[in-house]
């Protein structure tokens, strides 16, 4: 696929993530999609997640879990080589347990396929930051 398209596919699955339509979200995913989480991320024990049920138990119904309210902010999209896209952007977000709120600094880096399947994932993230909002 062309790089604007590969943008157009991403633009839109953070779209449906912000209006929390996981059917769309999933839908954009190719069936055996590799997803990591940062490592040291707490939700990274699941490294690789290999399709979209295994993202949506291990990554998102957690991320409802463990949050009273999380976004995505200030959200642009990278054109890069190879059927990637690169979004840099930050996470808005309130821990249930400790009720602190935190603002961190954030890439996603996705790859598609040429038909514009996201077949890949690798989130980097200031993990310190979300490790430290956990605590009491």
């Amino acid at each position: 696929m062309k790089n604007n398209q590969n943008i157009q596919v991403i633009d839109k699955l953070y779209g449906a993530f912000a209006t929390g339509d996981m059917p769309n979200v999933l839908g954009a995913m190719h069936p055996k999609i590799v997803w990591n989480e940062a490592e040291s991320n707490r939700l990274a024990d699941g490294n690789p997640y290999i399709g979209p049920d295994a993202i949506l138990n291990g990554v998102f119904v957690r991320i409802g879990d463990m949050y009273e309210s999380f976004a995505l902010k200030n959200i642009e999209l990278h054109d890069m080589m190879h059927n990637k896209v690169l979004a840099t952007l930050r996470y808005h977000f309130k821990v249930k347990t400790t009720g602190k709120q935190e603002d961190a600094q954030v890439a996603h880096l996705w790859t598609l396929n040429d038909e514009g399947k996201i077949i890949g994932f690798q989130q980097y993230v200031d993990t310190k930051k979300l490790a430290d909002a956990e605590k009491e």
